[in-house]
């Protein structure tokens, strides 16, 4: 019997790969603190009050409040992986208070836009696609309201 293949994501280094708590890795510059995600690729800081130039490697909160959604009903360019058929999806953008920014995703599946609420508490989950590849999305906290 063969072992389980790991889980792979798709897009590696954007998020940790713990089903019970995932987090997206994002970076934050050691001078100022300015929190990035993705993380920054260059030298500098974008933040036009700093001149930093180094930056740490952090796990971004997992929860935080939804700030706006929307459908998908048209399948998006690459590199998303879309569904044949595409199948209309929810958008969310998730304010993540500690960092000071929003962050969009997907909805999870069954989260259906109807019942959401802007201003609700949200959470982060990982998800399979069809060939098997994970990606984060977003979903309303349990008990919350």
């Amino acid at each position: 019997m063969d072992a389980p293949t790991p889980a792979r994501p798709l897009m590696d280094g954007w998020f940790t790969l713990d089903p019970a708590h995932p987090h997206l890795l994002g970076n934050r510059c050691t001078r100022c603190g300015t929190y990035y995600f993705p993380k920054l690729r260059t030298g500098y800081c974008r933040n036009p009050d700093c001149d930093g130039e180094t930056f740490e490697e952090i796990e971004l909160s997992n929860e935080g409040t939804l700030w706006s959604y929307t459908d998908a009903a048209y399948a998006p360019p690459p590199p998303y992986v879309a569904a044949d058929p595409h199948v209309p999806f929810g958008i969310a953008a998730v304010q993540l208070e500690k960092e000071r920014m929003v962050v969009l995703g997907q909805l999870a599946t069954g989260t259906e836009l109807r019942n959401l609420e802007l201003g609700q508490p949200m959470k982060l989950v990982l998800e399979a696609l069809e060939d098997g590849r994970l990606v984060w999305k977003w979903q309303p906290l349990e008990g919350a309201k």
